[in-house]
């Protein structure tokens, strides 16, 4: 018998949602979570190394955040439109799809403004959902041009849960370190705790790394509306695992090291391509991998995540990884310590 959304409600208190992020990326709390032995640990974030040997690998998503929400204004009406870009879908047409608030105020054929000088101009050209749209940018410049326009109009898309207004510091802090590759419409979290200075201390020690990508959208944050959980859908969000990824994760798995899944979306992209021998194997597409209990991991046997808020897709695949009662256990400990949650968040390495 499957698990059901019901499973993973729990009354989280607001003022445990992280409205900033740390003073240093690595001085979150970390909360240590023994699989084995059972128990509970607090530590800070840039005590992880203490468990991690030489050749043991992490696994980092170098997806890089673009500046997804931008604020436009309507033909004739002069309203205040506010428009997320979700994914490009034709480079050459400067087709997009997007989220647009309000959306009962835009119909196809209606043109948005965007810019003090209104430079960019949007054309609404279908109806994808009740929020959504694709739009069609009207641009003269280049294509590398237009993506710097974007670039200049749009802000760091935080998440809604944050009430405050975007601060220059935002643009740095909602990105890893090791962010390389743009499209991502939301930060892969669990990695925004490694600075500069523990990933060279971890690389001292001889732990290995291995880059993969996979570019956050916002289906990874899409509310589960069904309490038979084999019935959610999850959006797809595009993926990438190269060679020297695959060799040096491969290798850890044949020396039975420990390979740690730096976050939610590096777990997913790394349990797309498992081979029948239960290895991972090069990948470039699309994944819509949904990981809820029971479920059998096949590459990483460690994980560092966030704290996640109730009933979402990221808390049903760490409840998998970490088994359910356990992850309950923690949640509880972690709302009693008052750690904070979500993306700017307090940490959790299971083990």
């Amino acid at each position: 018998m499957g698990m059901k959304l019901s499973q993973f409600s729990f009354e989280l208190p607001d003022q445990l949602l992280a409205e900033y992020p740390s003073e240093h990326r690595d001085e979150a709390r970390l909360m240590v979570v023994n699989r084995k032995e059972n128990t509970i640990e607090h530590k800070m974030f840039k005590d992880l190394i203490e468990y991690f040997e030489p050749e043991d690998v992490m696994v980092l998503n170098n997806t890089k955040v673009f500046p997804a929400r931008l604020f436009g204004n309507k033909e004739k009406t002069g309203a205040r439109i506010e428009v997320f870009l979700l994914r490009e879908l034709n480079p050459e047409t400067r087709l997009w799809d997007v989220l647009v608030d309000p959306a009962r105020k835009i119909r196809i054929g209606n043109k948005l403004y965007f810019g003090e000088d209104e430079s960019l101009v949007a054309e609404v050209i279908d109806n994808t959902t009740s929020r959504g749209r694709t739009l069609r940018f009207l641009y003269d410049g280049s294509y590398e041009e237009f993506r710097k326009k974007l670039g200049e109009l749009g802000e760091t898309p935080l998440p809604k849960y944050i009430k405050r207004a975007v601060e220059p510091e935002d643009a740095d802090r909602y990105q890893t370190i090791y962010a390389k590759t743009e499209g991502a419409v939301a930060a892969p979290t669990a990695g925004l705790h490694f600075s500069k200075h523990l990933l060279k201390r971890l690389e001292i020690k001889g732990v290995n790394f291995a880059e993969v990508t996979l570019h956050v959208g916002l289906g990874t944050f899409n509310p589960v509306e069904v309490e038979d959980l084999s019935k959610h859908k999850m959006d797809s969000e595009e993926a990438e695992i190269e060679t020297p990824a695959v060799t040096t994760i491969n290798k850890a798995i044949s020396e039975k090291r420990r390979i740690c899944a730096v976050g939610t979306t590096v777990m997913r992209a790394i349990e797309t391509p498992v081979s029948s021998m239960g290895t991972l194997n090069e990948y470039r597409g699309w994944t819509n991998k949904f990981i809820f209990p029971p479920y059998d991991f096949s590459i990483a046997n460690c994980m560092i995540t966030n704290f996640h808020t109730p009933k979402s897709t990221l808390l049903m695949m760490v409840s998998a990884f970490a088994g359910h009662d356990l992850m309950e256990r923690a949640y509880e400990e972690a709302i009693k310590e008052k750690y904070k949650f979500y993306s700017y968040g307090d940490a959790m390495l299971i083990i």
